[in-house]
């Protein structure tokens, strides 16, 4: 599937960005706007997301073909770093496989929740069976849209980040996300991990109410826990820089 994307840098390396369920490539900007990166960049809205076509598949496997075929499509010159957020980390994982058509240099996942209760996965699964609500005004399906991606007081209601979460429809507005990306389910964590081939990284926010580093140090025994929430991309970009400063060969400016 053919993904809208953001792009931006020259040549070298390659680093994709990748958003987590129910956001957009736009939750990166604050985290661009802070670059270090000294090659090129993308950002994709995953199938599902944003400005990207509605599917049928929202499997891990899917996004990852997705992300594979851009990635191709870009050009890296070099080597390709991923850095996923969330769900944008396990589709990072699967992708740390190599089995998607290239082999990153490494794999940093942010936030990705590795532990569930039976009400969250139930969540989830109804979740993929709403049906999705149209709200009469923008102002009230914006509000909605930061609400349900912890954007509420990250990002301003008027701003490319929360217009980008919304879609016009007819008789007013909804969320832009298709509720069925919510099928995607739990990242089977030992699986991806222990088909990994490339060097897998892992870190949250220490005050992320998804994850912790405690979790995540089940899979990386190096895992980091980073001064934020669960969107500290947005929150504190200098520290997500930092964090793959010190695990990177590539040279940050």
């Amino acid at each position: 599937m053919k993904l809208a994307f953001d792009h931006g840098g020259d040549g070298g390396d390659l680093l994709v960005l990748l958003h987590g369920l129910g956001a957009t490539r736009c939750v990166w900007t604050n985290f661009i706007a802070a670059r270090r990166w000294t090659g090129s960049w993308i950002a994709p809205d995953l199938r599902g997301h944003g400005a990207s076509a509605h599917a049928a598949d929202y499997s891990l496997n899917a996004h990852a073909a997705d992300v594979a075929e851009l990635t191709a499509a870009h050009g890296a010159a070099n080597s390709v770093t991923v850095l996923g957020h969330s769900m944008g980390g396990a589709i990072g994982l699967a992708l740390a496989s190599g089995e998607f058509g290239f082999l990153p240099a490494r794999m940093f996942g942010l936030g990705i929740k590795v532990a569930w209760s039976a009400d969250e996965l139930a969540g989830l699964r109804s979740m993929a069976q709403a049906t999705p609500r149209i709200f009469a005004t923008k102002d009230e399906a914006i509000a909605r849209y930061l609400k349900v991606s912890g954007l509420t007081g990250l990002a301003p209601n008027v701003s490319e980040i929360a217009l980008s979460g919304i879609a016009e429809v007819e008789g007013g507005w909804r969320l832009a996300c298709d509720p069925r990306t919510a099928s995607v389910g739990q990242p089977p964590m030992e699986s991806l991990m222990a088909a990994a081939r490339a060097p897998v990284h892992l870190a949250c926010g220490e005050g992320d109410t998804l994850t912790n580093v405690a979790q995540l140090a089940r899979y990386d025994a190096a895992a980091q826990s980073l001064s934020g929430g669960h969107n500290i991309m947005m929150e504190n970009p200098a520290a997500v820089w930092d964090w793959l400063q010190s695990k990177s060969e590539t040279k940050l400016t």
